[in-house]
């Protein structure tokens, strides 16, 4: 976090930003990549007796308050976080239901609900923990962010079309053109180092999409669960599912924009 200004040049300047670059994007992922290990070493039978699905979200509390008391992650950001777990829970309901069974989580656990275990909203919450997470450690500021309503019903119209899609359609593409549209101007500004850099905001949100999609294969991959064609034995997960995580991102990304109260920050294209 020490942006003191540098003595660099050329190819180091750009080496050594790069370096920096990666350093606090993996801090950004400190609940990310924690979370995920334990995912991967879990065994499937669980221990002591204990299901793993329970055991995970034990896991997932401690790591969260761990952060906390550490000073890692705010309260407010702990806030934020929760409701990433309860807009994703939400979802994933209604997709396990027995009228859609997009997916299914198939082990036995005592803390499921509807089908769901519950730690599985924490694997939507790791979405919003790093956009918070990211924001503080690049010092984030969004250039030519548009009117806060049209984002605002851009998101809220990608999460109703996960639900209305299987019923009237899917207008995902529709939706990925308006939020392109909404977007193009706008420029993320952050710092790698000492000095700010900038990239297009819609292009963030691709490039966040395709790693949560890699995730999403290492997590089938694992057996935590499985679409319908994975049943029989394991497939890569559909590429399409990229853009259903770069549409997701859209709206993780605006619900942190309203909760951190960086509006002051943020200029409203004017008319």
């Amino acid at each position: 976090m020490d942006d003191r200004p540098r003595m660099l040049a050329g190819l180091r300047r750009g080496l050594i930003e790069f370096l920096y670059f990666g350093f606090k994007n993996a801090r950004s992922c400190l609940f990310v990549f924690s979370f995920m290990a334990i995912v991967l070493l879990m065994p499937r039978a669980g221990l002591f007796g204990i299901p793993r699905y329970d055991l995970l979200l034990l896991v997932a509390l401690g790591i969260q308050f761990w952060m906390v008391y550490a000073k890692l992650e705010t309260w407010d950001e702990l806030k934020a976080v929760c409701l990433f777990h309860m807009v994703g829970f939400a979802l994933e309901a209604f997709k396990v239901s027995g009228s859609i069974q997009s997916w299914s989580y198939p082990d036995f656990a005592y803390t499921k609900l509807f089908g769901v275990p519950l730690f599985a909203g924490f694997m939507y919450a790791s979405v919003g923990s790093y956009i918070v997470q990211a924001w503080r450690m690049f010092d984030l500021r969004i250039r030519h962010h548009p009117p806060y309503w049209m984002a605002a019903t851009i998101a809220l119209l990608i999460y109703a079309n996960f639900f209305t899609h299987h019923y009237i359609g899917d207008y995902r593409w529709y939706l990925a053109a308006c939020a392109l549209g909404l977007y193009s101007r706008t420029v993320v500004i952050y710092r790698p180092l000492d000095r700010d850099r900038q990239m297009p905001l819609m292009l963030g949100f691709v490039l966040i999409g395709f790693f949560i999609w890699l995730a999403e294969n290492i997590g089938t991959f694992w057996g935590m669960w499985r679409y319908p064609n994975q049943l029989g034995a394991w497939s890569i997960v559909h590429i399409s599912k990229w853009s259903s995580w770069s549409l997701l991102v859209i709206m993780t990304f605006t619900i942190v924009a309203s909760l951190k109260h960086i509006k002051s920050k943020i200029h409203i294209a004017e008319a």
